[in-house]
């Protein structure tokens, strides 16, 4: 570990489990980069991501947002241009944004669609899946209700998907964030990891959590405690 993080662990008990108040404020304390640092959650569940009915993945709107608007863009057609507008998506288009995108066209965050567009989206695989960007039925990204999810999105709906580890990361906000505010996002992604449970998890579900931010040291969370 470089010098900095070295003197910033020695704020942290790395073999204790906090409560999520004493968390955040660590959390906070530690976040003395020079610019505002992004503060992450990072939950071991005890689930075997190889089996298909043991997959944890779905969205949740945090209540205080991730302090940084996203840029979303939608491909539709018809009336659904004109909700997605008014609603307040970056870009918007139909084929001709599907040719845009083709030809390289990738700045923005999130890329919503209609269902009517996915086959033609489907053909840009290789350009889309790479980065994240396909739209998924499974992430709300792919919808009839552009209006609502580009909404959403800007107000700081995030995607929490387990990964080949068994692990969920999810930003919740920024470092410059009130505790209270940071504390209330965490409760709402943790309420959401609990009710995602699998049925066919069995054992310990939460194995670990930790919450850090971009350039800070990892804070254990007790994860017994109520969220």
């Amino acid at each position: 570990m470089g010098k900095r993080i070295v003197g910033l662990t020695k704020d942290v008990d790395l073999a204790k489990l906090y409560n999520l108040d004493e968390a955040v404020t660590l959390v906070k304390k530690c976040a003395t980069a020079k610019f505002d640092e992004t503060v992450e959650l990072h939950a071991r569940l005890g689930v075997d991501p190889k089996q298909a009915d043991q997959q944890v993945r779905g969205v949740v709107s945090l209540p205080h947002g991730l302090g940084k608007t996203k840029k979303v863009a939608v491909v539709t057609q018809g009336e659904k241009q004109r909700d997605a507008t008014a609603a307040g998506a970056d870009v918007v288009g139909g084929a001709d944004l599907v040719d845009q995108i083709s030809k390289g066209f990738l700045d923005f965050d999130i890329l919503v669609a209609t269902p009517d567009m996915m086959k033609d989206l489907s053909k840009l695989g290789k350009v889309l899946g790479p980065k994240g960007l396909m739209p998924n039925p499974k992430s709300g990204t792919v919808t009839m209700d552009v209006g609502k999810t580009v909404k959403e999105l800007k107000a700081g709906r995030v995607e929490y998907k387990v990964d080949d580890y068994g692990i969920i990361h999810v930003p919740v906000g920024k470092a410059s964030f009130e505790p209270a505010k940071l504390a209330g996002n965490v409760k709402t992604v943790m309420e959401a990891l609990i009710k995602a449970k699998p049925s066919s998890s069995k054992g310990i579900y939460l194995m670990s959590v930790t919450l850090s931010s971009t350039m800070g040291p990892g804070v254990k969370l007790d994860p017994s405690q109520k969220y």
